[in-house]
Protein backbone atom coordinates (compact mmCIF):
# COMPACT_ATOMS: atom_id res chain seq x y z
CA UNK A 1 0.00 0.00 0.00
CA UNK A 2 1.16 3.55 -0.75
CA UNK A 3 3.58 5.20 1.67
CA UNK A 4 3.67 8.83 2.89
CA UNK A 5 0.19 9.59 1.56
CA UNK A 6 -1.37 12.98 2.27
CA UNK A 7 -4.82 13.59 0.74
CA UNK A 8 -5.19 16.95 -0.98
CA UNK A 9 -8.81 17.38 0.18
CA UNK A 10 -10.45 16.86 3.56
CA UNK A 11 -13.65 14.83 3.91
CA UNK A 12 -15.98 17.79 3.37
CA UNK A 13 -14.06 19.01 0.33
CA UNK A 14 -13.97 15.48 -1.05
CA UNK A 15 -17.74 15.15 -0.93
CA UNK A 16 -18.14 18.51 -2.62
CA UNK A 17 -15.60 17.57 -5.30
CA UNK A 18 -17.31 14.24 -6.02
CA UNK A 19 -20.56 16.07 -6.75
CA UNK A 20 -18.75 18.58 -8.95
CA UNK A 21 -16.96 15.86 -10.92
CA UNK A 22 -20.14 13.92 -11.57
CA UNK A 23 -22.10 16.96 -12.74
CA UNK A 24 -19.27 18.18 -14.94
CA UNK A 25 -18.38 14.87 -16.53
CA UNK A 26 -21.99 13.97 -17.28
CA UNK A 27 -22.34 17.22 -19.21
CA UNK A 28 -19.03 16.79 -21.06
CA UNK A 29 -19.79 13.17 -22.02
CA UNK A 30 -23.34 13.91 -23.15
CA UNK A 31 -22.24 16.83 -25.30
CA UNK A 32 -19.51 14.93 -27.11
CA UNK A 33 -21.34 11.65 -27.70
CA UNK A 34 -24.86 13.09 -28.22
CA UNK A 35 -26.39 11.31 -25.23
CA UNK A 36 -29.34 11.96 -22.93
CA UNK A 37 -29.97 10.56 -19.48
CA UNK A 38 -32.29 7.56 -19.09
CA UNK A 39 -33.63 5.72 -16.07
CA UNK A 40 -32.27 2.20 -15.69
CA UNK A 41 -33.03 -0.96 -13.68
CA UNK A 42 -31.23 -2.12 -10.57
CA UNK A 43 -32.34 -5.71 -11.16
CA UNK A 44 -33.68 -7.81 -14.04
CA UNK A 45 -35.38 -11.14 -14.70
CA UNK A 46 -32.57 -13.54 -15.76
CA UNK A 47 -34.97 -15.28 -18.16
CA UNK A 48 -34.74 -12.24 -20.45
CA UNK A 49 -31.00 -12.72 -21.01
CA UNK A 50 -30.41 -9.06 -20.17
CA UNK A 51 -27.95 -9.47 -17.33
CA UNK A 52 -24.25 -9.28 -18.16
CA UNK A 53 -22.16 -12.19 -16.93
CA UNK A 54 -18.90 -10.23 -17.25
CA UNK A 55 -16.08 -12.76 -17.59
CA UNK A 56 -18.44 -15.66 -16.94
CA UNK A 57 -17.42 -16.64 -13.42
CA UNK A 58 -19.07 -13.94 -11.28
CA UNK A 59 -22.16 -14.95 -9.30
CA UNK A 60 -25.04 -12.46 -9.49
CA UNK A 61 -26.88 -11.39 -6.37
CA UNK A 62 -30.32 -13.03 -6.65
CA UNK A 63 -33.50 -12.76 -4.62
CA UNK A 64 -37.11 -13.88 -4.84
CA UNK A 65 -40.02 -11.50 -5.34
CA UNK A 66 -43.24 -13.05 -3.97
CA UNK A 67 -45.30 -10.15 -5.28
CA UNK A 68 -44.39 -10.75 -8.94
CA UNK A 69 -45.79 -14.13 -10.03
CA UNK A 70 -43.90 -15.80 -12.86
CA UNK A 71 -40.51 -14.38 -11.90
CA UNK A 72 -38.64 -17.10 -10.04
CA UNK A 73 -35.61 -14.96 -9.14
CA UNK A 74 -34.52 -11.38 -9.83
CA UNK A 75 -30.83 -10.62 -10.38
CA UNK A 76 -29.03 -7.42 -9.44
CA UNK A 77 -27.40 -6.25 -12.67
CA UNK A 78 -23.67 -6.72 -13.20
CA UNK A 79 -23.79 -4.06 -15.89
CA UNK A 80 -26.37 -2.69 -18.31
CA UNK A 81 -24.60 -3.63 -21.55
CA UNK A 82 -27.58 -5.56 -22.92
CA UNK A 83 -30.40 -3.59 -21.33
CA UNK A 84 -29.12 -0.36 -22.90
CA UNK A 85 -29.20 -1.79 -26.41
CA UNK A 86 -32.78 -2.93 -25.94
CA UNK A 87 -33.72 0.48 -24.55
CA UNK A 88 -32.25 2.25 -27.60
CA UNK A 89 -34.71 0.39 -29.82
CA UNK A 90 -37.70 0.78 -27.52
CA UNK A 91 -37.13 4.52 -27.04
CA UNK A 92 -36.59 5.24 -30.74
CA UNK A 93 -33.06 6.67 -30.71
CA UNK A 94 -31.62 7.58 -34.09
CA UNK A 95 -28.09 6.82 -35.38
CA UNK A 96 -25.28 8.70 -33.60
CA UNK A 97 -27.51 9.45 -30.60
CA UNK A 98 -27.97 7.50 -27.41
CA UNK A 99 -28.37 7.38 -23.66
CA UNK A 100 -26.36 7.38 -20.47
CA UNK A 101 -27.51 6.20 -17.09
CA UNK A 102 -26.36 5.75 -13.51
CA UNK A 103 -25.62 2.06 -13.00
CA UNK A 104 -25.31 0.66 -9.50
CA UNK A 105 -24.38 -2.97 -8.93
CA UNK A 106 -23.17 -5.45 -6.36
CA UNK A 107 -20.36 -7.78 -7.42
CA UNK A 108 -20.22 -10.24 -4.55
CA UNK A 109 -17.14 -12.11 -5.81
CA UNK A 110 -14.96 -9.03 -6.19
CA UNK A 111 -11.76 -9.12 -4.14
CA UNK A 112 -11.64 -5.74 -2.32
CA UNK A 113 -8.48 -3.70 -2.76
CA UNK A 114 -7.49 -0.11 -3.53
CA UNK A 115 -9.26 -0.23 -6.91
CA UNK A 116 -11.97 -2.85 -6.40
CA UNK A 117 -15.12 -2.81 -4.30
CA UNK A 118 -18.15 -5.09 -4.11
CA UNK A 119 -20.18 -1.93 -4.81
CA UNK A 120 -19.94 -0.71 -8.40
CA UNK A 121 -21.12 2.64 -9.73
CA UNK A 122 -20.75 3.49 -13.40
CA UNK A 123 -21.94 5.80 -16.08
CA UNK A 124 -23.29 3.25 -18.55
CA UNK A 125 -23.74 4.72 -22.02
CA UNK A 126 -24.93 3.39 -25.37
CA UNK A 127 -25.58 4.91 -28.78
CA UNK A 128 -27.11 3.73 -32.04
CA UNK A 129 -24.72 3.23 -34.95
CA UNK A 130 -25.10 2.18 -38.57
CA UNK A 131 -23.39 -0.78 -40.25
CA UNK A 132 -20.75 1.47 -41.84
CA UNK A 133 -19.83 2.79 -38.36
CA UNK A 134 -18.77 -0.67 -37.15
CA UNK A 135 -15.10 0.17 -37.67
CA UNK A 136 -11.97 0.60 -35.61
CA UNK A 137 -11.80 4.21 -36.79
CA UNK A 138 -15.18 4.91 -35.18
CA UNK A 139 -14.05 3.18 -32.00
CA UNK A 140 -10.91 5.33 -31.87
CA UNK A 141 -12.87 8.55 -32.46
CA UNK A 142 -15.21 7.73 -29.61
CA UNK A 143 -12.36 6.87 -27.24
CA UNK A 144 -10.70 10.20 -28.05
CA UNK A 145 -13.97 12.04 -27.29
CA UNK A 146 -14.26 10.30 -23.91
CA UNK A 147 -10.65 11.13 -23.03
CA UNK A 148 -11.32 14.77 -23.94
CA UNK A 149 -14.36 14.75 -21.63
CA UNK A 150 -12.26 13.32 -18.78
CA UNK A 151 -9.42 15.80 -19.26
CA UNK A 152 -11.83 18.75 -19.51
CA UNK A 153 -13.43 17.62 -16.27
CA UNK A 154 -10.00 17.50 -14.62
CA UNK A 155 -9.27 21.07 -15.78
CA UNK A 156 -12.53 22.25 -14.22
CA UNK A 157 -11.78 20.39 -10.97
CA UNK A 158 -8.34 22.00 -10.71
CA UNK A 159 -9.86 25.45 -11.17
CA UNK A 160 -12.25 24.72 -8.30
CA UNK A 161 -9.62 22.97 -6.13
CA UNK A 162 -6.18 24.34 -7.06
CA UNK A 163 -4.47 22.06 -4.54
CA UNK A 164 -5.13 19.11 -6.89
CA UNK A 165 -1.92 18.22 -8.74
CA UNK A 166 -3.13 15.38 -10.99
CA UNK A 167 -1.91 15.42 -14.60
CA UNK A 168 -3.54 13.44 -17.44
CA UNK A 169 -2.62 13.23 -21.10
CA UNK A 170 -5.18 13.81 -23.86
CA UNK A 171 -2.94 11.93 -26.29
CA UNK A 172 -4.19 8.35 -26.53
CA UNK A 173 -1.86 5.47 -27.39
CA UNK A 174 -3.85 2.75 -29.17
CA UNK A 175 -2.40 -0.75 -28.90
CA UNK A 176 -3.91 -4.17 -29.55
CA UNK A 177 -3.92 -6.92 -26.96
CA UNK A 178 -1.84 -9.02 -29.35
CA UNK A 179 0.73 -6.25 -29.72
CA UNK A 180 0.99 -6.09 -25.93
CA UNK A 181 1.58 -9.83 -25.74
CA UNK A 182 4.24 -9.53 -28.46
CA UNK A 183 5.97 -6.75 -26.52
CA UNK A 184 5.86 -8.53 -23.14
CA UNK A 185 5.49 -12.28 -23.82
CA UNK A 186 6.60 -13.34 -20.34
CA UNK A 187 4.28 -11.00 -18.41
CA UNK A 188 0.69 -11.50 -17.32
CA UNK A 189 -2.08 -9.31 -18.74
CA UNK A 190 -2.03 -6.91 -15.77
CA UNK A 191 1.76 -6.76 -15.81
CA UNK A 192 1.69 -5.87 -19.51
CA UNK A 193 -0.77 -3.09 -18.81
CA UNK A 194 1.45 -1.60 -16.11
CA UNK A 195 4.58 -1.83 -18.25
CA UNK A 196 2.97 -0.19 -21.28
CA UNK A 197 0.80 2.43 -19.57
CA UNK A 198 3.74 3.62 -17.47
CA UNK A 199 5.32 4.76 -20.77
CA UNK A 200 2.03 5.73 -22.46
CA UNK A 201 -0.05 7.30 -19.66
CA UNK A 202 -3.32 7.31 -21.60
CA UNK A 203 -3.80 4.01 -23.41
CA UNK A 204 -6.61 2.15 -25.10
CA UNK A 205 -6.11 -1.62 -25.49
CA UNK A 206 -8.05 -2.99 -28.47
CA UNK A 207 -9.31 -6.54 -28.82
CA UNK A 208 -10.20 -8.13 -25.49
CA UNK A 209 -11.96 -11.47 -25.14
CA UNK A 210 -10.58 -13.58 -27.97
CA UNK A 211 -7.62 -15.91 -27.47
CA UNK A 212 -4.24 -14.47 -28.40
CA UNK A 213 -1.40 -16.41 -30.03
CA UNK A 214 -0.45 -17.73 -26.60
CA UNK A 215 -3.83 -19.45 -26.43
CA UNK A 216 -5.08 -17.15 -23.66
CA UNK A 217 -7.16 -13.95 -23.90
CA UNK A 218 -5.74 -10.72 -22.52
CA UNK A 219 -8.76 -10.66 -20.19
CA UNK A 220 -12.17 -12.29 -20.05
CA UNK A 221 -15.22 -10.83 -21.79
CA UNK A 222 -18.75 -12.13 -22.17
CA UNK A 223 -19.39 -13.32 -25.75
CA UNK A 224 -22.74 -11.65 -26.32
CA UNK A 225 -22.35 -7.89 -26.01
CA UNK A 226 -18.94 -6.58 -27.22
CA UNK A 227 -17.47 -7.54 -30.58
CA UNK A 228 -14.09 -8.85 -29.41
CA UNK A 229 -12.34 -7.36 -32.44
CA UNK A 230 -13.83 -3.88 -31.89
CA UNK A 231 -13.72 -3.40 -28.13
CA UNK A 232 -11.18 -2.49 -25.49
CA UNK A 233 -10.18 -0.96 -22.16
CA UNK A 234 -9.28 2.67 -21.49
CA UNK A 235 -6.34 2.90 -19.09
CA UNK A 236 -4.68 5.83 -17.29
CA UNK A 237 -1.44 5.90 -15.35
CA UNK A 238 -2.22 6.75 -11.73
CA UNK A 239 0.70 8.62 -10.17
CA UNK A 240 -0.67 8.18 -6.67
CA UNK A 241 -0.90 4.40 -6.93
CA UNK A 242 1.96 4.06 -9.41
CA UNK A 243 -0.01 1.68 -11.58
CA UNK A 244 -2.33 1.51 -14.58
CA UNK A 245 -6.00 2.06 -13.78
CA UNK A 246 -8.79 0.83 -16.05
CA UNK A 247 -11.42 3.55 -16.21
CA UNK A 248 -13.66 2.16 -18.93
CA UNK A 249 -14.48 -1.04 -20.75
CA UNK A 250 -16.28 -0.29 -24.00
CA UNK A 251 -16.73 -1.26 -27.60
CA UNK A 252 -18.83 -1.74 -30.68
CA UNK A 253 -21.46 -4.34 -29.88
CA UNK A 254 -21.93 -7.70 -31.53
CA UNK A 255 -23.89 -8.08 -34.73
CA UNK A 256 -25.50 -11.43 -35.55
CA UNK A 257 -22.34 -12.95 -37.03
CA UNK A 258 -20.09 -11.91 -34.15
CA UNK A 259 -22.60 -13.13 -31.56
CA UNK A 260 -22.84 -16.57 -33.15
CA UNK A 261 -19.08 -16.93 -33.50
CA UNK A 262 -18.24 -15.73 -29.99
CA UNK A 263 -20.92 -17.83 -28.28
CA UNK A 264 -19.63 -20.84 -30.21
CA UNK A 265 -16.06 -20.06 -29.11
CA UNK A 266 -17.10 -20.27 -25.45
CA UNK A 267 -19.54 -23.14 -25.92
CA UNK A 268 -22.62 -21.21 -24.84
CA UNK A 269 -24.79 -21.37 -27.96
CA UNK A 270 -27.75 -22.12 -25.68
CA UNK A 271 -27.93 -18.39 -24.93
CA UNK A 272 -28.94 -17.68 -28.50
CA UNK A 273 -32.51 -18.74 -27.72
CA UNK A 274 -32.96 -15.98 -25.12
CA UNK A 275 -35.09 -12.93 -26.05
CA UNK A 276 -32.20 -10.44 -26.11
CA UNK A 277 -30.05 -12.69 -28.27
CA UNK A 278 -32.91 -13.35 -30.67
CA UNK A 279 -33.29 -9.59 -31.05
CA UNK A 280 -29.66 -9.33 -32.18
CA UNK A 281 -29.90 -12.34 -34.48
CA UNK A 282 -33.17 -11.21 -36.06
CA UNK A 283 -32.08 -7.59 -36.45
CA UNK A 284 -34.88 -6.18 -34.30
CA UNK A 285 -32.34 -4.57 -31.95
CA UNK A 286 -30.32 -1.67 -33.35
CA UNK A 287 -26.60 -1.85 -33.98
CA UNK A 288 -24.86 -0.01 -31.18
CA UNK A 289 -21.69 0.83 -29.34
CA UNK A 290 -21.30 1.61 -25.67
CA UNK A 291 -19.50 1.05 -22.42
CA UNK A 292 -19.21 1.73 -18.74
CA UNK A 293 -17.12 4.44 -17.07
CA UNK A 294 -16.41 3.99 -13.37
CA UNK A 295 -17.78 6.89 -11.33
CA UNK A 296 -15.80 6.18 -8.17
CA UNK A 297 -12.69 5.36 -10.17
CA UNK A 298 -12.92 8.64 -12.08
CA UNK A 299 -13.33 10.59 -8.83
CA UNK A 300 -10.44 8.68 -7.28
CA UNK A 301 -8.17 9.34 -10.26
CA UNK A 302 -8.98 13.04 -10.66
CA UNK A 303 -8.67 13.77 -6.93
CA UNK A 304 -5.42 11.86 -6.49
CA UNK A 305 -6.90 9.45 -3.96
CA UNK A 306 -5.09 6.31 -2.86
CA UNK A 307 -8.12 4.06 -2.30
CA UNK A 308 -11.55 3.78 -3.88
CA UNK A 309 -13.01 3.68 -0.38
CA UNK A 310 -12.13 7.37 -0.04
CA UNK A 311 -14.80 8.27 -2.60
CA UNK A 312 -17.50 5.61 -2.03
CA UNK A 313 -19.07 3.80 0.91
CA UNK A 314 -18.65 0.02 0.92
CA UNK A 315 -17.60 -2.87 3.17
CA UNK A 316 -13.91 -3.56 3.72
CA UNK A 317 -11.95 -6.19 5.67
CA UNK A 318 -11.03 -5.09 9.18
CA UNK A 319 -7.33 -5.53 8.42
CA UNK A 320 -7.60 -3.24 5.40
CA UNK A 321 -9.32 -0.52 7.41
CA UNK A 322 -6.61 -0.69 10.06
CA UNK A 323 -3.80 -0.59 7.49
CA UNK A 324 -5.41 2.36 5.69
CA UNK A 325 -5.82 4.29 8.93
CA UNK A 326 -2.08 3.95 9.60
CA UNK A 327 -1.36 5.48 6.19
CA UNK A 328 -3.72 8.50 6.37
CA UNK A 329 -6.27 6.84 4.09
CA UNK A 330 -9.74 7.53 5.46
CA UNK A 331 -12.28 4.99 4.18
CA UNK A 332 -15.83 6.33 4.11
Amino acid sequence: MIENYRPRLNLYETQSAIGFIKQTFQFELSRRLHLMRATAPLFVDPATGLNDDLSGIERPVSFDIPGVPGVEQAQVVHSLAKWKRQALGEYGFQPDTGLWTDMNAIRRDEEPDALHSIYVDQWDWEKVITADMRTEAELRRTVTDIVDAICSTLSAVKCMYPQIRVQLSREVSFVTAQELENLYPTLSGKERENAYVREHPTTFIIGIGAKLRSGKPHDGRAPDYDDWSLNGDLMFWDETLQQAVELSSMGIRVDADAMRAQCAALGCENRLALPFHQGVLNGTLPLSMGGGIGQSRLCMLLLGKAHIGEVQVSLWPKEMREECAKKNIVLL
